[in-house]
C-alpha cells in the first residue's frame, strides 16, 4: 500500500510540476513544491491536457509536449510570445518586437525554417511551418498573454488531431472558462521602465467571473496599456502635410532640407478585451460563445542601425537611421462557438468560428532603393530622396470542425473529425518616392513623371480545405499502446495579382494575373509507447506535415517580366522521425527524445530574380535532427529545472532561384535562425513563512550563433558593390537572456517585483545589412535604413493584484 501511495505521490508532483510551468525546462508553482502524500495524488486528477483531444494526464501523452500554465505566465509576468517562446526547449522565435510581431509568424520548432529572419514588413504568401490556435480555432494573431488556462505545444506535425495540418508543430493558446461555483475576479496594475527610455510604462487588467444561474456563467477580461518606446528616429526629414521633405532656397539643392529626431518613437498603446458565456442546460451539453479582440497603435519599430549615416557619424545603440517615422496599426477579431454533447460512448464537439486580422505599416524603403542603385540610375539622384511603402496586410477566416473522442475504457480508443475552412488573405503595397514629381516638373523630365507613385501591389488568395482526420488507439495492455492516424483533404487556392510598375509614361506597366491550385492528399502518423515502469514511458512515433502551395502573380512579359518558373510553388511536406524517454529517477524528473525531419521541396518566401518582385519558391530538401533533454529536480524548498536542445539544420541539395539562374547555398548549408545549441534553466525558492508567502525565482535562456539567411555570402545574390559585406548574409552571435522575480502574496493581494533582461542583452534575431539598406550619400542618400533586429532590453517592473469574491 505504501509503495503505491509513493508512486501516485511521486506521479502527482510530476504531473503538477509539468503542468505548473514550462515542461522539464523552468517554471515551478510554488504549492506543487510542498505536496505530499494524498494531496499530490489528487492533483494528478486535476492536472490535465487535451492535446489528443481528450483530458489527460500529461505524463500519458506518447510524444514530447510541453505545457506552461496560466497561473505561471501571471506570476513570472511574461509578457509576450517572444518570452513564453524561449523558455520552451527545441523552440525558437525571431522576436522582432510588438509593431511586427502579428505580421509572421516568428515561431521555429526543431528548425523548420528556410526563410531569411529579417521578414516581417509585410505578409508573407506561404504559411508558417507552426501552426498556433486559440482554443479550437487556428489563427495567427500574437493576442495578448492574458486570463489563459495554459499553453501547450506540439512538437512534430499534428495533422492527424488538428484541422489546420503543421509541418513543424501547433501552439494552443487555451482560455480559461466561466464558472459557475462563485462570483470573483481579479485587478492588476503594472508599471515597468525599458533601459533606454525616458518615460514609465502601464498596463491594467480586469477580470470577472459572473454565475448567471445554475446553467449559465459568464467571464470578461479587458487590459489597457501604454508603453512608451525606447527607440530614437535620429534623422527623420522634416516633412510638410503632402508629406514631401521641406527645403529652403532651390528646389534643384541637396543640402538644403532639415532632418528632425524623434526620441523612443516605437511606443505601443491599445487595448485587448474578451467576453465568454457558457451555457449548460444539462449535465452532458454545453455550449460557450466567445468574443475576443485587440487594437494596437505602433509608433515605429524596435531596431537599430548598423554603421554610420551619410555624414560618417556612427549610430549608437537603440538609433535608427531611418528617413521617416514607421508607424503602424492592427486590429483583430474573433468569435467562436464550441459546442459538446457527451453521448456516453463519446464526446461529440462542434466548434464554429470566425476571425478577421487587420493591418498596416509605414516603412523606409530609402536605403533598399540606394543599395540597388536605383537612386542614379532611374532618379537622377532627386537631392532629398525618401522612398516610402505604405503597406496591409490582411486575414480573415470562418472555420467549423466537427469531432468525435471515444469515452469508452476499454481497448480502443478514437478521435474522428471533419473540418471545413474558408480563408481569405491579402496584402497590398504602396510605394512612393517622396516629392520626385515636384522636382521634375522643375526639370526636364516633367513630361515623363506620372506620379510619385513608383510601385502599387495587390494581393489576394482565397483558401478552401475540407478534411477528415482522426486517430486510432489499441491499448495491448496496461503499458504497450499502438496508434494509427490518417488525414484525407482537399485544398483549393485561387489567387489574384494586380501589380502597376514604374513611374515613368514610358516604364509604368501592368500586370494583372490569376492561378490557382487544387490539391488532394493523404497523410499518416503511427506511434507506439511502453510503460516500462510505473512513471517511465518510451515512445517513437512517424508522422507526415504539409503545407499548402500557391500562385506568385510574378508578370512574365513587359519591361518588367520575369522567368514563368516565378508563377506558383508547390506544397511541401516532412516526415517526422521521434523517440523518446520520459519518467522519473528517484528525485529528478527527465524527458529526452531524439528526432529526425526529412523536408521535401521546402518553400522560400524571397523575391524574384531580376526586380525583387514578392514571391514564393520552392527548394529540393532540406534536413534537421537532434536531441531535446530536460530535467527537473526538487528539494524542500528549492526547485531547480535544465533544458539542452541540440539540433542541426540544413540543406539536403543545393538551392538555387526558381529560375535555375543563381545557386543560393549548396547542400549540407545551416539552415538560418536555427540555433545548434539552446539551453534553459530556472531555479526557484520558498521563503518558509507561516501564512504569507514569499517566491524567488531566476530563469535563463541561451541560444548559440545563426545566420539570417539561407543564402551563402559567397552567393552572387551577396555580390553588391560594398566594402567587405554581402548583402543578405549575416552571422548572428549568440546570446544569454536572464530574468527574475519575486513575489510575495498576503491573503487576496499578491505583488512581484520583476526584472527582465537582467544584463540587457540584445538579443539580437534579425538583420538588414548595410550592403541591403545602407547609406549612399553618392545618391544623395544620408540616412541607413539597415537594422538589427534586436530583444526587450532591460526592463523593471512591478505588479500588484488584487482577488476579490
Amino acid at each position: 500500500m505504501s509503495s503505491n501511495l509513493n508512486r501516485a505521490s511521486r506521479a502527482g508532483r510530476l504531473a503538477a510540476i509539468l503542468m505548473g510551468g514550462s515542461a522539464l525546462a523552468g517554471f515551478l508553482p510554488v504549492h506543487a513544491i510542498a505536496q505530499t502524500g494524498t494531496e499530490a495524488a489528487s492533483a494528478a486528477e486535476v492536472v490535465t491536457v487535451t492535446a489528443q483531444r481528450r483530458e489527460q494526464n500529461i505524463l500519458d501523452v506518447p510524444y514530447n509536449i510541453t505545457a506552461v500554465s496560466g497561473d505561471q505566465i501571471e506570476k513570472l509576468q511574461i509578457r509576450d510570445n517572444a518570452e513564453l517562446m524561449r523558455s520552451i526547449p527545441g523552440v525558437t522565435i525571431v522576436d522582432r518586437g510588438e509593431r511586427n510581431g502579428s505580421v509572421v509568424n516568428g515561431i521555429r520548432i526543431r528548425g523548420l525554417n528556410v526563410d531569411s529572419s529579417a521578414l516581417g514588413d509585410y505578409s508573407v504568401s506561404a504559411a508558417s511551418t507552426v501552426s498556433t490556435y486559440v482554443n479550437d480555432t487556428p489563427i495567427f494573431s500574437n493576442f495578448m498573454l492574458k486570463d489563459i488556462e495554459r499553453v501547450e505545444v506540439l512538437k512534430g506535425p499534428q495533422a492527424t488531431l488538428y484541422g489546420s495540418g503543421s509541418l513543424g508543430g501547433t501552439v494552443r493558446y487555451i482560455l480559461r472558462s466561466p464558472e459557475f461555483d462563485s462570483f470573483t475576479g481579479s485587478a492588476t496594475v503594472t508599471a515597468s521602465q525599458v533601459s533606454g527610455s525616458s518615460n514609465v510604462g502601464y498596463s491594467e487588467d480586469l477580470t470577472l467571473n459572473v454565475p448567471l444561474g445554475e446553467t449559465v456563467a459568464f467571464r470578461a477580461t479587458a487590459t489597457r496599456f501604454d508603453y512608451p518606446g525606447i527607440t530614437d528616429y535620429v534623422n527623420v526629414y522634416k516633412r510638410g502635410a503632402d508629406k514631401i521633405p521641406t527645403y529652403t532656397g532651390s528646389i534643384f539643392a541637396n543640402n538644403n532640407y532639415t532632418f528632425i529626431s524623434k526620441k523612443d518613437a516605437d511606443n505601443w498603446d491599445g487595448w485587448y478585451g474578451r467576453a465568454s458565456l457558457l451555457w449548460k442546460p444539462a449535465s452532458n451539453f454545453d455550449i460557450t460563445f466567445n468574443v475576443m479582440g485587440q487594437s494596437d497603435k505602433f509608433g515605429g519599430r524596435r531596431a537599430q542601425t548598423l554603421g554610420m549615416n551619410g555624414f560618417g557619424v556612427p549610430y549608437k545603440d537603440k538609433q535608427s537611421g531611418a528617413m521617416l517615422l514607421e508607424p503602424g496599426d492592427r486590429e483583430v477579431w474573433l468569435a467562436s462557438a464550441e459546442a459538446n454533447l457527451d453521448l456516453g460512448f463519446a464526446t461529440l464537439t462542434s466548434s464554429s468560428s470566425y476571425y478577421d486580422h487587420q493591418g498596416s505599416l509605414v516603412s523606409d524603403n530609402t536605403g533598399f532603393y540606394a543599395q540597388n542603385g536605383w537612386l542614379g540610375a532611374f532618379y537622377y539622384n532627386y537631392p532629398r530622396p525618401l522612398a516610402e511603402a505604405d503597406r496591409t496586410y490582411g486575414d480573415k477566416a470562418f472555420i467549423q470542425e466537427v469531432r468525435l473522442v471515444s469515452n469508452s475504457s476499454g481497448p480502443w480508443d478514437y478521435a474522428v473529425g471533419f473540418y471545413y475552412q474558408n480563408q481569405i488573405q491579402s496584402g497590398t503595397q504602396d510605394s512612393y518616392l517622396r516629392g520626385f514629381k515636384n522636382w521634375a516638373d522643375a526639370f526636364w523630365l516633367g513630361p515623363f513623371v506620372i506620379s510619385d507613385q513608383d510601385y502599387l501591389y495587390r494581393r489576394s488568395e482565397q483558401f478552401t480545405e475540407t478534411a477528415l482526420y482522426g486517430e486510432l488507439t489499441y491499448h495491448v495492455n496496461d503499458k504497450l499502446q499502438f496508434t494509427g492516424g490518417l488525414r484525407a483533404f482537399k485544398g483549393t487556392s485561387n489567387a489574384h495579382v494586380y501589380q502597376v510598375t514604374g513611374l515613368y509614361t514610358s516604364y509604368n506597366e501592368t500586370s494583372n494575373t490569376t492561378g490557382s491550385t487544387d490539391k488532394t492528399k493523404l497523410l499518416f502518423k503511427g506511434n507506439v509507447s511502453y510503460k516500462f515502469l510505473d512513471d517511465d514511458l518510451f515512445y517513437a512515433t512517424i508522422s507526415q506535415g504539409y503545407r499548402r502551395g500557391g500562385s506568385n502573380g510574378t508578370p512574365t512579359t513587359g519591361f518588367f517580366a520575369e522567368s514563368p518558373a516565378w508563377l506558383s510553388y508547390s506544397p511541401d511536406t516532412v516526415v517526422n522521425y521521434e523517440a523518446g524517454l520520459k519518467g522519473t529517477w528517484g528525485d529528478i524528473i527527465y524527458n529526452i527524445d531524439a528526432f529526425y525531419v526529412d523536408w521535401n521541396k521546402p518553400q522560400l518566401n524571397t523575391a524574384t530574380t531580376f526586380w525583387g518582385f514578392f514571391a514564393v519558391a520552392n527548394g529540393k530538401s532540406a534536413t534537421t535532427k537532434g536531441i531535446e533533454a530536460q530535467i527537473d529536480g526538487y528539494a524542500g524548498n528549492w526547485h531547480y529545472g535544465l533544458g539542452y536542445t541540440f539540433t542541426q539544420a540544413e540543406l539536403g541539395a543545393d538551392l538555387y532561384t526558381a529560375d535555375g539562374l543563381i545557386l543560393i547555398n549548396k547542400k549540407g548549408a545551416d539552415l538560418p535562425g536555427a540555433p545548434e545549441h539552446i539551453l534553459t534553466g530556472a531555479l526557484d525558492y520558498t521563503v518558509p513563512m507561516d501564512d504569507d508567502s514569499l517566491t524567488l525565482h531566476l530563469d535563463g535562456y541561451y541560444q548559440s550563433k545563426t545566420q539570417n539567411t539561407i543564402s551563402s555570402a559567397t552567393s552572387s545574390l551577396n555580390s553588391v558593390d560594398y566594402p567587405g559585406q554581402p548583402k543578405y548574409y549575416a552571422p548572428m552571435d549568440g546570446f544569454a537572456i536572464f530574468n527574475a522575480s519575486a513575489t510575495y502574496a498576503m491573503g487576496d493581494w499578491t505583488a512581484t517585483a520583476w526584472v527582465k533582461n537582467i544584463f540587457d542583452s540584445q538579443g539580437v534575431t534579425g538583420v538588414y545589412t548595410e550592403a541591403y539598406m545602407g547609406t549612399s550619400p553618392s545618391q544623395n542618400y544620408y540616412g541607413n535604413a539597415s537594422k538589427e533586429i534586436y530583444a526587450l532590453p532591460r526592463t523593471i517592473g512591478l505588479t500588484i493584484n488584487y482577488k476579490f469574491k
